[in-house]
C-alpha cells in the first residue's frame, strides 16, 4: 500500500489498475453488436457480469478495499461500470489510455501516480475483435489486412511490453507489486484463424513476455502471472448466444474468474504461481 497521500486518494488506499475493464461482449460492446446486430438490454443480468471479466476483476478488487482505476480509450465507455462500483460503496476512477500509444501509456500512468499513488496491482485485460467480420473466403493469413494485424500486435505484445516498462521500475524499487496478464488458449500454440475469429497467435508473445518478466522481476518482489481463460466468459453478448444457452455448463462465471486473480495477488511469496489456466469442468482443457 502506498503511504503517500494523493489528492484523489486521501485515505492512501492500495491502487489497482484494470486495463480493459469494459468488455467487447458487454450490452453495447463491439462484438455484441457485430454478432447480434444491435445492443442488448442487460438490466436483468447481475451487475457482476455486465462487463465480463474486466468488470468483475475491478469490482472484486474494489470490494477488497482497493481504489480501482479503470482505463479505456474513451472515459465514457467505462462510466456505467465506474458508477456501479461507486454505488457499491467503493472508490473508483477512470483514466483514458490507448495501448497502441507509448505516449498515452506513459501519460496515463504518470496521471495515476500523481492522482492516486503508484499502482500496487495492474491487470492487463485488453482485447480486440479485428478479423471477426472477415468472410469465409478470407480465412488464410495472406488475406488478413495489415492494419488488423497491427491491432493484434499492439494489444497482445507491444501493449503489455509498454505497460510493463511504465509500471515495473516503481514496483522494483518498492520491492512489491503484482502484474497480471489476461490471455487465452491461443497462447499455448499457433492455431489457424477460422471464420469469425480474431488473429490470436500474437498471444504467444504475450505469454512469453510474462515468462521473461517473471525471471527478471520475481527476485525484486514483483509477482507476474499469465492467466489463460480457456472458455467463453459470461456477459450480456455471450449469454445471448444460442449455443451458450444450450450449453450453460461451458460458460465461465466472471465473478469466479476474478477470484482467481485475487488469489494470485494475495499468494504468499513462498509459493507464487506464474501461470494459471482456467477451464470449465465440462470442457477439455486446451493445450
Amino acid at each position: 500500500m502506498s503511504e503517500t497521500k494523493r489528492p484523489d486518494n486521501p485515505m492512501a488506499r492500495p491502487v489497482a489498475v484494470v486495463i480493459g475493464a469494459t468488455s467487447k461482449w458487454q450490452a453495447d460492446g463491439r462484438n455484441t453488436k457485430l454478432v447480434h446486430g444491435h445492443a442488448l438490454d442487460d438490466q436483468a443480468l447481475p451487475i457482476a457480469v455486465r462487463w465480463g471479466v474486466g468488470g468483475a476483476i475491478a469490482q472484486k478488487f474494489a470490494r477488497e478495499g482497493f481504489l480501482v482505476v479503470l482505463t479505456t480509450r474513451t472515459a465514457a465507455n467505462a462510466a456505467p461500470l465506474e458508477e456501479a462500483i461507486r454505488r457499491q460503496g467503493s472508490d473508483c476512477s477512470t483514466v483514458e489510455l490507448d495501448v497502441a500509444s507509448p505516449d498515452s501509456i506513459r501519460g496515463a500512468f504518470a496521471q495515476i501516480e500523481a492522482r492516486f499513488g503508484p499502482p500496487d496491482v495492474v491487470v492487463y485485460n485488453a482485447g480486440y475483435i479485428e478479423g471477426r467480420d472477415l468472410p469465409p473466403e478470407k480465412e488464410l493469413l495472406e488475406d488478413f489486412p495489415d492494419e488488423m494485424f497491427e491491432v493484434a500486435q499492439h494489444v497482445s505484445s507491444r501493449g503489455p511490453f509498454l505497460v510493463a516498462k511504465a509500471i515495473l521500475p516503481a514496483m522494483r524499487r518498492r520491492g512489491s507489486g503484482t502484474f497480471l496478464i489476461t490471455n487465452n488458449p491461443a497462447a499455448l500454440r499457433g492455431r489457424k484463424r477460422g471464420t469469425g475469429n480474431s488473429l490470436y497467435y500474437p498471444r504467444v508473445m504475450m505469454r512469453a513476455l510474462a515468462q521473461v518478466l517473471t525471471e527478471e522481476y520475481s527476485a525484486f518482489g514483483v509477482h507476474v502471472a499469465n492467466v489463460i481463460i480457456d472458455g467463453l466468459i459470461d456477459s450480456p453478448g455471450t449469454r445471448a448466444l444460442e449455443w451458450a444457452r444450450a450449453r450453460p455448463e461451458l460458460v465461465m462465471n466472471p465473478v469466479k474468474i476474478a477470484e482467481a486473480y485475487w488469489y494470485l495477488h494475495s499468494q504468499d511469496r513462498s509459493c507464487w504461481s506464474h501461470e494459471l489456466q482456467l477451464t470449465p469442468a465440462a470442457a477439455t482443457p486446451s493445450h
